[in-house]
């Protein structure tokens, strides 16, 4: 009787399982159209015309799609390439920069043992909450009299200075590196920084991999600094290009070429992400929370 109970509990166990996975699988599924559905938009109008484009949407692609991406190439005011370059420019070096410094200054809080650790820490946390816009009237002030407007050098060195990088980067290290590690490197004779770029770096690739991900979209997405500092027109960089086209009159909107623009400006950022992809659920896993 016993065993014949425990056999209907473990079949009413594994049907509930199953529907709850198909609940979960369809929920799931249905986010997903639902995030892909603007995508698929902006795909199909960056292949229609302006004038079908106001008519309203149709899923039917059109057949505009090379002479609206020639609209957004030849625009001489847009200058769509060149915003493109500095965009690119200026996210890759401020990622770079970034994630390297961050895991540094991580690694020194975690492995270095000193009286104001602590405090110091504490600090670069409280300065995490800072919004940008605070500083942003001094900044701009600052960079106006060091003479730097117009160059990307105010939104690179500055950005290397992120202490929410730092602070998921010595989240990782807190858990997945040991001290016995460095302490053996410093046995067999290797300097600090040898020991961090060849023993410790890849050991942080994960999350290197995220954190350079989220600061190439966030620089790529900036426009609130940029705007403050550039104003030449070779200057400009792509969330400024967008907003330019979209602040212009209604009425001379080529609605296909803005979507094609708007489609221009996302490219490189899924191309990153799906070069470093691999790493984001590994590296959030280790890192978000402390094992």
């Amino acid at each position: 009787m016993g065993y014949s109970t425990d056999v209907v509990g473990a079949k009413s166990s594994s049907t509930n399982l199953l529907v709850r996975r198909i609940i979960c699988y369809t929920v799931l599924t249905l986010f997903a159209i639902i995030s892909l559905i603007p995508f698929f938009i902006l795909i199909v109008n960056m292949t229609r015309q302006s004038n079908h484009i106001q008519k309203g949407f149709s899923p039917i692609p059109g057949t505009y799609l090379l002479k609206n991406f020639m609209t957004v190439i030849e625009n001489g005011d847009w200058k769509m390439l060149r915003s493109l370059f500095n965009s690119l420019f200026i996210s890759s070096f401020t990622a770079l920069l970034s994630t390297y410094f961050s895991a540094l200054t991580a690694y020194a809080i975690h492995v270095y043992d000193f009286k104001l650790r602590k405090p110091v820490f504490t600090f670069i946390l409280m300065i995490m909450m800072i919004p940008a816009q605070v500083s942003a009237l001094g900044f701009v002030r600052l960079v106006a009299k060091m003479e730097l407007t117009n160059t990307f050098i105010p939104l690179i060195i500055p950005a290397i200075a992120a202490p929410s990088t730092f602070f998921f980067m010595k989240q990782y290290m807190d858990s997945a590196l040991p001290l016995d590690i460095v302490e053996a490197a410093r046995i067999d004779g290797s300097g600090e920084f040898r020991t961090f770029n060849s023993l410790i770096m890849p050991i942080m690739k994960p999350a290197i991999a995220v954190q350079a991900i989220f600061t190439f979209v966030s620089s790529w997405n900036n426009f609130f600094i940029p705007a403050l500092i550039l104003d030449m027109p070779t200057k400009r960089t792509l969330p400024i290009v967008i907003g330019i086209i979209r602040s212009a009159d209604y009425a001379k909107f080529d609605m296909g070429a803005v979507y094609m623009a708007i489609g221009i400006s996302i490219l490189p950022v899924a191309i990153v992400y799906l070069i470093l992809s691999k790493f984001i659920i590994r590296g959030i896993a280790l890192g978000a929370v402390k094992g």
